[in-house]
């Protein structure tokens, strides 16, 4: 049998022109039938959590509300004593965080944070309100805890921070902190929020070795240091995880003098350029974790689902067997 020729002698029984009779629709229903469409998967749509940031114009309005509690948030209470807003309270920083092996700004354990918040007189029906130092970061830092305690729904940034209040001559007082009533709080702990060094290294290799990660590793700090330009002392290297984008946690504010948060149509392009959309968590890690808690924020105003690594680039360039990434 020559190749290409059909021997009919090896078949018994088959007909040639049967067989054409039998495929020729099936032939013209391929050339005359258009191609079928794949259906296209909705994306899913995001909720802003519009009640995460509030206005000056607002709390001016709820300074003496009994529902509300206003807290100042820096490192140091000379801090507040400078100028506070009326009938806010004080939360130090170190109330909040604590070094752990080494790494510092750690989450502290949930039953002292809850003696921390109950003794400011949060309860589990208050109104949060959250501002101080540096541009807000620490109270974003505030803002991340309460959310890891299960109080993010009813805990809210000043949107333009102090400095805000400031520009709009709005008054600001020197008094002591006011007497305060102890509160019921209870801790509803959300283990989710928080990623470990174990988690990171995975999210690590799918971000730099799959097509399409469901996770975007966020690095909060300033892109010099996620470059490795610079580099901060207790980090023998320089530079960032592999396969984190950078997103420094300023580019989301009008700037240093007026921290407001940028429109929220910016704001959406902003996590759209770093790759954050629809369906993909972003988990967010700076140096320390307090950089990282602005992003945070931001990811969850926008309705994104997210989480923050704590231990940060302070505990991932100190382990050992951890890869580092230099440059762009």
């Amino acid at each position: 049998m020559k190749l290409g020729t059909l021997s009919t002698a090896k078949f018994p029984g088959f007909c040639p022109t049967l067989a054409m009779n039998l495929a020729l629709p099936l032939i013209l229903s391929l050339i005359v039938l258009p191609p079928r469409t794949v259906p296209q998967v909705p994306q899913p749509s995001l909720q802003v959590r519009e009640h995460m940031l509030v206005s000056t114009k607002w709390l001016a309005g709820h300074l003496t509300d009994a529902a509300v509690v206003i807290l100042h948030v820096a490192r140091e209470r000379a801090d507040y004593d400078a100028g506070h807003i009326p009938g806010a309270r004080f939360l130090a920083v170190d109330q909040i965080t604590v070094t752990h092996d080494k790494v510092s700004n750690e989450l502290a354990a949930a039953e002292e944070l809850k003696k921390v918040f109950a003794s400011l007189g949060v309860g589990d029906r208050t109104q949060v309100v959250l501002y101080g130092e540096r541009q807000g970061l620490w109270a974003a830092r505030a803002w991340f805890t309460l959310d890891y305690l299960g109080h993010g729904d009813t805990a809210a940034l000043l949107d333009g921070n102090i400095e805000k209040w400031r520009n709009e001559k709005r008054p600001l007082s020197k008094d002591a902190a006011p007497s305060i009533k102890p509160a019921s709080f209870t801790p509803r702990v959300q283990p989710g929020v928080l990623v470990t060094l174990p988690v990171v290294r995975d999210l690590s290799w799918q971000a730099v070795n799959t097509a399409s990660p469901t996770v975007v590793l966020v690095d909060a700090r300033p892109p010099e240091q996620y470059r490795g330009e610079e580099n901060a002392s207790d980090t023998p290297r320089a530079g960032h995880i592999p396969g984190a984008v950078s997103l420094y946690w300023m580019t989301a504010l009008e700037s240093k003098e007026d921290p407001q948060m940028l429109p929220l149509a910016e704001l959406r392009r902003l996590f759209q350029s770093a790759g954050i959309a629809p369906g993909r968590k972003m988990v967010s890690y700076c140096h320390s974790g307090v950089q990282a808690s602005y992003a945070y924020f931001m990811a969850k105003y926008l309705g994104f689902d997210a989480a923050l690594y704590d231990g940060s680039f302070q505990e991932w360039s100190n382990a050992g067997g951890t890869q580092v990434s230099m440059g762009r």
